[in-house]
């Protein structure tokens, strides 16, 4: 739906920006959630070492990079953006982390998260809802699954919590049968 060119680059920790891929057809545009919602995120889904955290969308990498340096996890993350992906891999590196983490150019539609103990999201309500059935179907009973600001329609979450204004909201996939 959006494609744009890219904006300029900015620091890891640096000031949100918002940046579209060149000749890319982009659901969602890139904005990087604020650390403070990061680390609530991982809280509320209670990220722990022996998790495998995925995050969908995953921009610069900073909640899978977040995740691994504070809990010593593994983690995933999944972006269509070749840029973002590369500066995901970069930021890994500047956190000592790569050995943690990969980072791959994906379409969440397609890729294969089924794997995850956890799965973050920050993209939009109606790309949310797309994702809705495979995340139910293909995730095993017990994954967490955490977004920031979107929810998942009528799928009522076991934690909502707000901060600095910003929505996040929290599910477990449950048992099948």
């Amino acid at each position: 739906m959006l494609a744009g060119a890219a904006s300029g680059a900015w620091a890891w920790m640096g000031a949100p920006a918002i940046s579209l891929a060149r000749d890319l057809e982009l659901d969602v545009p890139y904005v990087p959630t604020p650390m403070t919602v990061v680390d609530r995120m991982l809280e509320m889904a209670k990220v722990g070492k022996r998790d495998l955290v995925y995050d969908l969308g995953c921009g610069d990498g900073r909640i899978v990079i977040r995740a691994a340096e504070r809990f010593g996890c593994r983690g995933v993350g999944v972006d269509l953006d070749p840029v973002r992906v590369s500066e995901a891999k970069t930021n890994a590196e500047k956190a000592k982390v790569q050995s943690l983490v990969k980072f791959e150019v994906g379409n969440v539609f397609t890729y294969d998260f089924s794997p995850a103990t956890v799965v973050t999201m920050y993209l939009l309500r109606s790309v949310n809802m797309r994702l809705r059935p495979r995340l139910l179907a293909e995730l095993k009973p017990g994954t967490r699954i955490v977004s920031h600001a979107f929810d998942l329609g009528d799928w009522k979450p076991e934690q909502t919590a707000r901060i600095e204004g910003r929505n996040v909201f929290m599910w477990t996939v449950p048992s099948r049968g």
